[in-house]
């Protein structure tokens, strides 16, 4: 199964790296199909169908697709209920988005996204104080303030569902708000020292997470673990963009069609290979045992 290990880790963070351009892509689409005025409603319906790819996990006692139908679950709730909720708030309060040489680095949605912070902290706390995760960096912030001890050895017993669906919507949030609050004039600037600290610090992280990554031979786990390595990642992705290293083309999806259907093509034939790949995987471990 070694041999496997470096083609598990590349399938998983390429299935995670392109669901992250696809994401934003597809909302910047149907914005741009429905009209200011119905994008809202198509909002509700994507995080209702992210509901539901969410529950149809649960049910399932297959981990892999259960990954999978969490993954791109949380992908269609913060699109839907989160980007487009936000953009829907931001059009009737009258915020504009902000802007540099007659183009947009700010969007407005995002300027309200901010507002958020004291959520994400009430959601903090409950993982540092109120639950034994699995997460290693709650782990290691648990033994470090000495409260593991008061918290069991019992982990949360969510499925594997919620557990990625969690896990997603949780570092995207958060990650957000860590490159907002670094923007921001008032507290940095994107040219900023914090901000390149974040940058770069952000490519070093994923390297080392990467790393880590080609050790996993379980392809569920594999793409859970390449979650927090891709949204890491793309911190210093985001990060280029904002200083014109490079075009966005999934924020001008009109311009680029071919571009985005290549990328929507590899993505479907990755999930395809590692959906009729693993049952061929676990036959050849079993060989091999």
């Amino acid at each position: 199964m070694k041999r496997f290990k470096p083609l598990i880790a590349f399938s998983a963070f390429s299935i995670v790296l392109l669901t992250m351009p696809l994401g934003h892509a597809a909302v910047i689409v149907l914005q741009s199909a429905l009209g200011r005025e119905h994008v809202a409603l198509a909002g509700v319906l994507l995080g209702i169908a992210g509901s539901g790819l969410l529950i149809a996990g649960l049910f399932t006692s297959k981990e892999l697709i259960a990954t999978m139908l969490g993954m791109f679950g949380a992908l269609f709730v913060w699109s839907g209920w989160i980007e487009i909720g936000f953009e829907y708030y931001a059009r009737r309060l009258g915020i504009g988005p902000v802007m540099a040489n007659g183009e947009v680095v700010t969007r407005a949605e995002y300027l309200l996204m901010p507002s958020s912070v004291g959520f994400f902290a009430i959601i903090m706390l409950y993982y540092l104080f109120g639950v034994r995760s699995g997460c290693r960096f709650f782990l290691w912030f648990q033994r470090l303030l000495r409260f593991d001890s008061r918290l069991g050895q019992a982990r949360s017993s969510r499925s594997v569902a919620m557990i990625t669906f969690m896990e997603f919507n949780v570092l995207l949030w958060g990650f957000y708000l860590l490159l907002l609050f670094a923007y921001d004039e008032n507290f940095a600037g994107d040219r900023h020292p914090v901000t390149y600290f974040i940058a770069f610090g952000s490519l070093l992280w994923s390297v080392l997470l990467f790393v880590k990554l080609l050790k996993i031979s379980n392809l569920a786990y594999a793409i859970r673990y390449a979650i927090p390595t891709v949204l890491i990642f793309w911190n210093f992705v985001e990060i280029l963009g904002r200083w014109n290293v490079f075009t966005e083309i999934w924020l001008q999806p009109s311009k680029y069609v071919i571009e985005i259907a290549l990328m929507i093509l590899v993505l479907l034939i990755l999930m395809l290979l590692a959906l009729f790949g693993a049952k061929g995987a676990r036959r050849v471990s079993q060989q091999e045992a």
